[in-house]
């Protein structure tokens, strides 16, 4: 097997004391936008990173309010879903029917918006605040930039570009889906402007395209990306690599690592995808040394119940249970080759950066701009089909996707248009911590390994 040489991360150099470097014009700290939904949060925090600013970002977080009838009301915009949430609150606070209805709803937040451990931890986002923030530091800290992803966000983010244009600069990570000017830069990915291709003309309804965004080619201030950004940088998956190494550095190899994500509207499938895939798996199985798989929170149970019950007993196949830390950045960093179901994006997005195989199942399923995604992944030679006839221990290989630090380089150039630089930092080496390897049910992998192979 070839190894990967992971690209290095840019060096920094120590330069004059920050107070002389650059003065107001220098960008010293970040606030990021979240919505509470992982994908969303790490493509700000993982363009954040990659500008070098890792250590000097907070993070605010919009709410929208959650269950009982608010469930139905999520296609509104956040600040009239809050005005209409309250007053429903107003009307029906106390009626009998309105507290069953909110009850059968309500709960613990999941762990996409915080998970348990309580929203209080972050701060909840307000324009107000932030612009006033960033204008009463502009003269001691500098500018502030602000980065937020997803359609929630966008209300705020605008607001506060509105509220202190001479004191931050907005970046908004995938189409707002309104007009670009409430921003200063936009970051997207090439698929968001499906509507505007040939292809996408002639899959909507002549009477439905004023209804479709965006109406515009991208402008000056939108970055194309193939992909999602995200937190994967080789920083990252070295740190990973040396954390995960007592569990996976002893396991057979090649190991193939499996993502399975869930169906969405633009990718569907049931049982009968999770069928097809549990096949086609055992048909390469004598070609691996291990396989880890792991399914997201968007997995339904019958589509985790079909891989269970066909490789669940396999000694060869591991399937992480969701109980034990998250595993998934040490499978980018020690997997051989993934399969990766179509429906994710992301997952996708950080296993092409790799340049490790990537093999894809049930993207003949996708339609919309998810098939548009799937054909610049497959003109671009970054990943294969997954057919079940593979070997996965003949490893292939391609320029791996960078879109992170693509994003970043035109951020930087856009900052230097306006005058403005960001802050330069000394890279601090970061203290590697290995996981113990005291897991009973990991030893017991590593045995069932063992005895496949006659050890």
């Amino acid at each position: 097997m070839r190894r990967i040489r992971l690209p290095e991360p840019p060096s920094g150099s120590v330069g004059m004391p920050e107070i002389f470097e650059g003065g107001v014009n220098v960008i010293r700290r970040a606030v990021v936008i979240g919505n509470g939904f992982a994908g969303a949060e790490n493509q700000s925090i993982g363009l954040v990173r990659a500008l070098g600013l890792t250590d000097n970002h907070t993070l605010y977080r919009v709410i929208r309010p959650r269950g009982g009838v608010n469930e139905w009301l999520r296609w509104l915009p956040l600040s009239i879903h809050k005005v209409v949430d309250s007053i429903i609150n107003q009307l029906l606070g106390k009626s009998r029917f309105y507290m069953t209805a909110q009850g059968k709803k309500m709960g613990p937040f999941p762990a996409q918006n915080g998970g348990n451990i309580g929203l209080s931890s972050i701060l909840e986002a307000d324009a107000r605040h932030i612009a006033s923030m960033a204008r009463e530091n502009f003269e001691k800290e500098g500018p502030l930039l602000v980065v937020a992803s997803g359609w929630d966000t966008v209300s705020t983010t605008s607001s506060i570009k509105r509220l202190a244009p001479q004191n931050v600069f907005v970046i908004q990570i995938q189409h707002p889906r309104s007009p670009l000017d409430r921003f200063d830069l936009v970051v997207t990915p090439q698929h968001d402007y499906y509507a505007l291709t040939p292809q996408g003309q002639e899959e909507v309804p002549r009477l439905m395209r004023n209804w479709i965004t965006p109406h515009e080619p991208p402008g000056r201030n939108v970055v194309l990306t193939l992909g999602a950004l995200h937190k994967a940088d080789s920083a990252a998956l070295r740190l990973a690599a040396s954390e995960w190494h007592d569990e996976l550095a002893p396991l057979p190899k090649p190991l193939l690592v499996v993502n399975i994500g869930g169906p969405t509207r633009y990718c569907r499938y049931g049982t009968d995808l999770a069928i097809q895939l549990a096949g086609s798996l055992h048909s390469v199985l004598p070609s691996c040394g291990s396989v880890r798989v792991s399914f997201s929170r968007r997995t339904p149970p019958k589509v985790s119940d079909v891989i269970l019950r066909e490789l669940g007993d396999d000694p060869k196949v591991y399937v992480w249970d969701g109980k034990d830390p998250n595993p998934h950045m040490g499978h980018l960093a020690w997997a051989d080759a993934f399969i990766i179901t179509a429906d994710s994006i992301s997952m996708l997005s950080e296993a092409c950066s790799t340049g490790k195989p990537v093999y894809v199942i049930g993207a003949e399923r996708c339609r919309w701009k998810f098939s548009a995604f799937h054909r610049s992944l497959r003109e671009k030679g970054v990943v294969r089909p997954f057919t079940g006839l593979e070997d996965v221990s003949r490893f292939w290989s391609y320029p791996p996707l960078n879109d992170t630090a693509e994003a970043a380089s035109r951020v930087r150039a856009a900052l230097a248009e306006r005058g403005w630089s960001l802050k330069r930092n000394e890279l601090r080496p970061r203290r590697r911590r290995r996981r113990r390897s005291g897991s009973l049910h990991r030893n017991n992998h590593c045995e069932r390994h063992q005895r496949s192979r006659g050890q």
